[in-house]
C-alpha cells in the first residue's frame, strides 16, 4: 500500500502536519492487514503502536470483570485509534480491543516514535486534544442516553449514527452492514430487544432488516423516535 502525505492529512491529529513530517512518520511505520473478523490489538496488550485505519471498519470494544463486552465506537478509514502509547509512554496498556468488521488495513505508528516528535510538533498535542475531546462528547452523550432514554430512542440514536458514518446509498433507501449483536452493546440493550425492535419497525415500513444487514427506508421516521416524537 503506498501512502502519500496528502493521504494521512485527512487524519484530524495530523491535518496541519508538513509533507515532510508526513514522510518520517510513513518511514517509522508498518502496514497491517487484518482479515473480518481478526485483531489489531487486544485489551491490555502493550500499547506500542498508533493506528491509522485506511481501509475497512474497526469496533473498539470493553470488557468488564464479568466478562461482559461493551462496544465504544466504530472506527473508519482515515481515523486515529490506539493512541495511549504516545501519551503514557512504554507503560500504556490498550485499554479496549480492536477487532474488525470487515478486511482491513491500517498503518501501525510506533508509538515511542510518535511521542518523540511530538515534544517538537505542537500541533501533534493539539491534533491528539482534539481527538480526545472528541471521544469523550461521544461518551458523554452515549451516557445521557442510556439515562434518559428509552431503549427504542437509543437504537434509533445508534442506527442513524451508523446511517452518517457508513451507510451507502440504494434505491430505496441507505444501507447498513453490523451484527444485532453490536447495534445491542452500541444502545446499551440485549440482542433479543434489538430483534424486537427491528422487526416492529419492519412492520412500520421504516426499514428492512435482514442478517447483519439494515435499510433504512425511511430515515425520518428514526428521526422521530430518536427525539421521542413518534405517536
Amino acid at each position: 500500500m503506498g501512502l502519500s502525505p496528502n493521504d494521512l492529512r485527512q487524519v484530524i491529529v495530523l491535518q496541519n502536519a508538513t509533507d515532510d513530517d508526513l514522510k518520517l512518520i510513513i518511514q517509522n511505520s508498518l502496514v497491517r492487514s487484518i482479515e473480518e473478523g481478526g485483531f489489531f490489538f487486544f485489551q491490555g496488550d502493550s500499547a506500542d503502536h498508533i493506528y491509522v485505519l485506511t481501509h475497512g471498519q474497526v469496533k473498539l470494544m470493553q470488557a468488564s470483570p464479568g466478562g461482559q463486552q461493551v462496544n465504544l465506537r466504530t472506527i473508519y478509514p482515515w481515523e486515529m485509534f490506539g493512541a495511549l502509547g504516545a501519551v503514557h509512554g512504554a507503560e500504556a496498556r490498550y485499554p479496549a480491543t480492536a477487532e474488525t468488521l470487515e478486511d482491513s488495513l491500517a498503518l501501525a505508528i510506533k508509538a515511542v516514535f510518535f511521542k518523540e516528535i511530538m515534544q517538537t510538533r505542537p500541533y501533534l498535542s493539539a491534533g491528539l486534544m482534539q481527538l480526545m475531546t472528541s471521544y469523550i462528547q461521544e461518551i458523554q452523550s452515549r451516557y445521557r442516553e442510556l439515562a434518559t432514554e428509552r431503549v427504542e430512542q437509543r437504537i434509533a440514536r445508534a442506527l442513524l449514527r451508523l446511517t452518517s458514518q457508513s451507510g451507502q446509498k440504494a434505491n430505496e433507501g441507505i444501507d447498513l452492514t453490523f451484527s444485532r449483536q453490536d447495534l445491542a452493546e452500541m444502545s446499551g440493550t440485549t440482542l433479543y430487544t434489538v430483534s424486537r425492535v427491528l422487526a416492529k419497525w419492519e412492520r412500520q415500513d421504516l426499514i428492512e432488516a435482514r442478517r447483519e444487514h439494515v435499510r433504512v427506508l425511511i430515515p425520518h421516521g428514526l428521526v422521530k423516535i430518536a427525539e421521542g416524537l413518534e405517536k
